[in-house]
């Protein structure tokens, strides 16, 4: 019998392992790719604007290069030429508020700071040959120092912190390279020549190559917040908890719907397309100076409303349920809460999104109060018995607070909303009269009383005060 040592074994298993390591790396290769295919494709399909964007940005690129390879252009700016390059390059952005914001602080930025390096140059030459690296060192500092500084001011750094950094640099390479380089003037002119001209021309394609505006994008943004609330509190499974928790079934096993999730996170992306909104030009049914302020204390409201909904959301699948003798006896105000608030919500989306006045939302409001006034005084009342027990009286008090805080939220959302709507000049629409509202006086203009549609009434008047039965009709008839 023949002994094979450890040595060749492992070897033998080794070189068995590489070759299956090869085989299967072309299965590996083409699985990856197919996957990268696929997320490629989807996060085309999310948003196809990210493909226009794309294009855009190379047709720009491809544009500015040529004062690069045409020769004439090239005779005159030189290799100065590669700043209108690279000025495309961190310029443009997503939008036309953040491509027109960047492109403006870039050109003023470089204006400003090019004047004072030439202003802090001729000064420094004033104090000669010893004196010019030291005022002009000096010079430098002052101007990094303060910039850094004021950076640090919150609004300016949300409107003007990329201006600043342009200001520190530009600054410096001026008053630096003009201690070495006598043509000052004409470095700072083809340096400001080539950013103009590379900042033109991503604002100038981002604007007419189907532009995408961030006051459009946060507009839809805050309509879709306030239907992501819409949908939670309209969803059955919140609507018929308490009848759920009657009937003696589970909870376990609900799927609440999450969208409202992504409403708690929304503050960076609403606060900075708010920034972007403020350097777009006219546009649409957005005018100048429009309260993109009103915007942010919307979704700040949103937000407040979605806290509360995650809230309930955690009591709703909460392990520890309601008595069924106490949740008949809330279960129809809880409902009508829920369902008037989502209605409300998705009343004021819709007319955010269409620009027009959200008046539909303010019977659904009310009827929420009425429901919430009604289950305060079920609260106070003596609802629970002598002997209750409090552990079971507590998750049916918690869920009905937090809703009856959902209610006053949409209320200060709805106020919020009108607010916008009468400082945006939204449209004003006459709301539809729903079947079972038209009534006489209701829903519609007043009119005298001959044009009322109205049945004829015959009233039978008997001439009989006795008490006996009375005899056969007379022609004693008032007729109305």
């Amino acid at each position: 019998m023949e002994i094979v040592s450890p040595a060749i074994h492992e070897k033998a298993s080794l070189s068995s392992r590489v070759w299956w390591l090869f085989e299967a790396l072309p299965k590996r290769l083409t699985a990856k790719v197919i996957e990268t295919a696929s997320n490629t494709k989807k996060l085309a399909q999310d948003d196809p604007r990210r493909v226009t964007h794309s294009i855009k940005v190379g047709l720009a690129l491809s544009l500015v290069s040529l004062f690069y390879y045409y020769q004439p252009l090239y005779d005159n700016f030189g290799v100065s030429a590669m700043w209108a390059v690279m000025t495309v390059v961190v310029v443009f952005e997503f939008s036309v508020g953040a491509t027109l914001g960047k492109g403006l602080n870039r050109a003023l930025a470089t204006l400003l700071a090019g004047a004072l390096g030439l202003a802090a140059h001729h000064l420094a030459n004033l104090s000669g040959h010893i004196g010019e690296p030291i005022l002009l060192g000096l010079f430098v500092f002052i101007q990094a120092a303060t910039s850094t500084f004021v950076r640090f001011f919150p609004k300016i750094k949300a409107r003007y912190d990329y201006g600043l950094l342009i200001f520190i640099l530009t600054f410096s390479l001026i008053s630096v390279s003009g201690f070495r380089d006598a043509e000052i003037l004409e470095l700072a002119y083809k340096r400001l020549s080539t950013i103009l001209i590379g900042g033109s021309s991503c604002v100038i394609i981002s604007i007419l190559v189907r532009p995408i505006w961030a006051g459009e994008d946060l507009h839809n943004l805050i309509a879709l917040n306030m239907e992501k609330l819409a949908n939670f509190l309209e969803h059955p499974s919140v609507t018929e908890y308490f009848k759920t928790s009657e009937n003696g079934e589970s909870n376990d096993g609900k799927s609440f719907l999450q969208g409202y999730k992504s409403v708690l996170n929304s503050k960076s992306n609403e606060e900075s397309l708010a920034n972007f909104a403020r350097w777009e030009p006219c546009h649409g049914q957005f005018n100048f100076r429009h309260p993109w302020n009103q915007y942010l204390t919307i979704g700040t409201l949103t937000r407040e409303c979605a806290y509360r909904i995650d809230a309930l959301s955690g009591h709703l699948n909460s392990d520890i349920q309601a008595k069924p003798e106490i949740c008949s006896k809330i279960q129809e105000a809880f409902t009508t809460m829920s369902l008037e608030s989502g209605k409300c919500l998705r009343e004021l989306a819709c007319g955010v999104r269409a620009m027009t006045h959200p008046s539909s939302a303010k019977p659904h409001i009310s009827k929420a109060k009425i429901a919430a006034k009604k289950l305060k005084l079920l609260l106070k009342s003596s609802l629970w018995e002598q002997d209750a027990d409090l552990l079971a009286v507590i998750p049916s008090v918690t869920v009905a607070s937090l809703l009856i805080d959902i209610v006053n939220c949409t209320e200060k959302i709805a106020d919020s909303v009108l607010e916008l709507a009468s400082l945006a000049h939204f449209e004003s629409v006459d709301p539809t009269v729903s079947p079972e509202k038209s009534q006489v006086g209701q829903g519609e203009p007043d009119k005298p009383l001959t044009e009322i549609a109205c049945p004829q009434v015959v009233i039978i008047v008997d001439g009989s005060e006795n008490d006996n039965p009375p005899g056969p009709l007379t022609n004693r008839h008032i007729e109305m």
